[in-house]
């Protein structure tokens, strides 16, 4: 007999875009919108590169 896996729904890491079974994704929640990482590495250069945006805000509106 040949039974078919059921559909895995997948999701695109927001960093690299790889596609990742939604269940293992991680999803740091924020207000408007929720992120969602294939692993450690995707999610701590999302973290720095959102640390570097927010320092250069507040560096414009000096």
């Amino acid at each position: 007999m040949d039974k078919k896996l059921p559909e895995v729904e997948k999701i695109a890491c927001d960093i690299c875009r790889k596609e990742v079974p939604l269940s293992e994704a991680k999803t740091p929640e924020a207000m408007d919108y929720v992120a969602h990482f294939c692993g450690l590495e995707c999610y701590a250069k999302w973290q720095q590169d959102s640390e570097t945006k927010d320092q250069q805000g507040e560096t414009d509106k000096k």
